[in-house]
């Protein structure tokens, strides 16, 4: 996400044709400097990932910190399992929509998370966690730079025995794919996705816009995702000094009864676990 925010929203094939379309009402926005992402977040989202990382969280490992929080679809359900957790987030919007989604729980379960604004590929708290999560395709967000900060600062994190976990898509060897979805957010309002997959070039393009076409402003919001293979990101941990597990299937809340997302668990390389 970080390369993202700081070189501005993506251009996508999508979205050129669609703001040539629109004329002055286009505007071009990233997806996660908008209120796009909080709104068509489903509660049930994040139950089932939260539910396969904290089974393999140790007992009484203590906080666990959960990198590219976005607006909490995977901070709610850890913090309704009971764990305590610190949310970062590089995002100035969403780290806002998270802070206002808080507020509303009950005291016990805010006073229970810590939201931080901090890039994933480089971030330094004053703290050591038993357990680091990053959520289904947010890994996918960083170039080959940022994931070797990622795992650098992780490195920096991990208590000893410590765990890191990553969930990302089980979908072998990627197709070319193009195909859009309308979609309904919390406040009614109308989307529709545009996904664009290209193998070729290793991306897949995320584009969103208003499903009436007559919106002033028109906003289309954009994100791209790098297309990592599994047994690409476990090398990468290895070479960065970690031990990895055989990689889980599960089912994601959008998997449609089949296993489509995996679940990789590495810890520090010498550890005693």
């Amino acid at each position: 996400m970080s390369n993202q925010l700081e070189h501005g929203p993506v251009r996508t094939t999508r979205a050129e044709a669609l703001l040539a379309s629109v004329g002055e009402r286009g505007v071009l926005r990233s997806f996660y400097d908008e209120d796009v992402g909080s709104d068509l977040m489903q509660d049930a989202d994040g139950i089932s990932e939260a539910q396969e990382m904290a089974a393999r969280i140790r007992p009484a490992s203590g906080p666990v910190l959960e990198l590219a929080a976005g607006t909490g679809r995977l901070t709610f359900p850890f913090l309704t399992l009971g764990f305590e957790v610190t949310a970062l987030e590089l995002s100035t919007t969403m780290v806002a929509s998270l802070r206002r989604q808080l507020e509303d729980e009950p005291a016990d379960l805010r006073g229970r998370c810590t939201v931080v604004q901090g890039d994933m590929s480089a971030f330094a708290l004053d703290q050591r966690f038993g357990s680091v999560v990053i959520s289904y395709g947010s890994i996918s967000l960083l170039d080959d730079a940022g994931r070797r900060g990622l795992y650098a600062s992780v490195r920096e994190h991990l208590e000893p025995g410590g765990q890191f976990l990553i969930s990302m898509a089980n979908a072998g060897r990627s197709e070319s794919l193009e195909r859009d979805q309308e979609l309904s957010g919390r406040s009614g309002r109308r989307y529709v996705l545009h996904v664009r997959r290209s193998p070729a070039e290793a991306i897949q393009d995320i584009t969103v816009y208003p499903a009436d076409d007559t919106s002033d402003p028109f906003v289309v919001c954009t994100s791209r995702l790098r297309l990592l293979e599994s047994n690409q990101v476990v090398r990468e941990l290895e070479q960065a000094g970690f031990d990895v597990m055989e990689p889980a299937s599960f089912r994601s809340a959008g998997g449609s009864g089949r296993h489509d997302a995996l679940l990789l668990e590495a810890s520090l390389r010498g550890d005693p676990s």
